[in-house]
């Protein structure tokens, strides 16, 4: 494969402070990316990073657990010697404990009189992000610099609006980074292309064409040792509030004036702000919350979601969740959108699939008035794709009519090395490009849509349905979907 573009790239100098420097998000994730873009020489030559975390170490000691932690998550085809020396080259570490303001000055001192822009990476639980930002401010960091935010930022409306208050009191809204991955992925940016740069689908696009709009994350693993973090969560703050809505704001949003940072942004929030609410007793029709029990994944026996380490015994936390969604504008207005997330499901995919309405009359038989004969697939994961289907004539006598498709698979056509989420939205942040992180208003707007949710499972005595590990989720989605006259599209014969 060729490289790929560097369009964009930015080498001004900075300094990249990795708080949680030594979790598992910063050695799965973060540190992977921040050597792919070393690698491909997309990073500033004298660029730095810095881990912090309250681990004993020094920065020999960081660097050997680097080594051990950080090389299994990068393709080992992409690691040669000079570069990964070089990489931690950039590398040093100073351990302090993020919630004491008095230790920052260790901190300070390592920086120094360092060039370039200061950013800070919060891959620590929310619950630290206020603090971390007071002690920047309080040792005069925070001027001029970036400040990274994980999700999930709260577990509700109210605690996120505290720490996007206290946050911004320190920081400006265009120094603050709350990042979802989902919108730095590939496919992600092509559903950008594919809507805005081409005439095709643009009088399509509307009710009077789609029927419905599926979006589906679905994944095979289960909390994966995170259960005292997961049964504080569920699906609906970690998938649905974040990375499901924003997805469906980029289907669903107006062509923006520009490709600005807050022109789309503006765009997607008018989105947002259109979802139909969901009463309460609307709730109970088009919302289905799952928890998996015992089966197979890969043939592979798997426990149930309550035998998991860190669950409470008798936990109601959701790993599933399906919903029908609208959006109350002209464009969209009576369109259903079906979301659907969960985990121990039948298979890793995350894809969007839009159905649109079939012929008016056929005068080809029945095959042509059947939903989902023409349809548009959005594959995110694994293996991003965009496929056209569409009816054809079968060879032969007769008018007998079959789904054809139109593939367009992105590794064979482009034939280059694909940059993953977050190496493309840490660049971004080096580089001051916010378009692809939520504003403000944006994730406020998701909370408040949610929170009607939330507090009725806060008062339903009922659990979440059962769903058997290796499935699709609990039979309700599926029926959910039928009241409708549609089905998930692994059902369809």
């Amino acid at each position: 494969m060729t490289k790929r573009s560097t369009t964009g790239s930015d080498h001004s100098p900075f300094v990249f402070v990795l708080f949680g420097g030594t979790g598992d998000l910063a050695m799965r994730k973060i540190l992977p990316a921040l050597f792919a873009a070393h690698r491909d020489g997309l990073l500033a030559p004298d660029g730095r990073i810095v881990g912090v975390a309250q681990t004993a170490l020094d920065t020999g000691g960081y660097l050997q657990w680097v080594r051990e932690h950080v090389k299994p998550h990068v393709a080992g085809a992409s690691i040669d010697d000079a570069t990964w020396r070089s990489f931690l080259e950039r590398i040093a570490y100073v351990e302090l404990d993020a919630s004491r303001p008095e230790t920052y000055s260790v901190l300070r001192d390592a920086l120094g009189t360092a060039s370039g822009r200061r950013i800070f990476y919060l891959a620590t639980g929310p619950a630290l992000f206020v603090p971390i930002c007071g002690a920047l401010a309080s040792a005069g960091l925070s001027e001029g610099s970036r400040i990274v935010l994980e999700k999930p930022l709260g577990y509700d409306l109210e605690s996120s609006n505290a720490i996007n208050d206290a946050v911004g009191q320190i920081f400006n809204e265009d120094q603050i980074y709350r990042i979802d991955h989902y919108l730095g992925k590939e496919a992600v940016q092509n559903l950008l292309a594919l809507r805005f740069g081409n005439s095709l689908f643009e009088p399509l696009w509307r009710r009077e064409w789609v029927e419905s709009i599926q979006i589906t994350v679905a994944e095979e693993l289960g909390v994966e040792g995170r259960g005292n973090f997961y049964d504080q969560t569920g699906a609906l703050r970690d998938m649905v509030q974040n990375h499901l809505l924003q997805l469906l704001s980029i289907i669903a949003m107006e062509p923006p004036g520009s490709m600005d940072a807050d022109a789309v942004r503006d765009e997607k929030l008018r989105v947002l702000r259109a979802l139909k609410p969901l009463p309460a007793d609307e709730i109970r029709r088009s919302v289905v919350r799952g928890q998996y029990h015992p089966g197979a994944i890969r043939n592979t026996p798997v426990c149930a979601y309550h035998a998991e380490a860190g669950v409470r015994p008798g936990s109601t936390t959701e790993t599933f969740v399906a919903l029908k969604v609208e959006v109350e504008n002209w464009r969209w207005a009576g369109v259903p959108f079906f979301l659907r997330t969960g985990k121990r499901l039948a298979g890793r995919v995350a894809e969007i699939v839009v159905n649109f309405r079939p012929v008016p009359h056929s005068a080809l038989g029945p095959t042509a008035l059947r939903p989902g004969s023409n349809r548009l697939t959005i594959r995110l994961q694994p293996n991003e794709s965009i496929r056209l289907s569409a009816l054809a004539k079968q060879p032969g006598m007769g008018m007998t009519l079959q789904g054809v498709h139109l593939d367009l698979a992105f590794d064979e056509f482009f034939q280059q090395d694909r940059m993953e989420a977050y190496e493309r939205l840490l660049l971004d942040v080096i580089g001051g490009r916010l378009a692809l992180f939520v504003r403000r208003d944006e994730q406020e707007a998701a909370w408040r849509w949610v929170a009607p949710i939330i507090e009725d499972w806060g008062t339903q005595a009922s659990p979440p349905k059962p769903y058997a590990s290796g499935t699709w989720g609990p039979a309700a989605s599926s029926a959910l979907l039928a009241r409708h006259n549609t089905c998930w599209p692994e059902e369809e014969n």
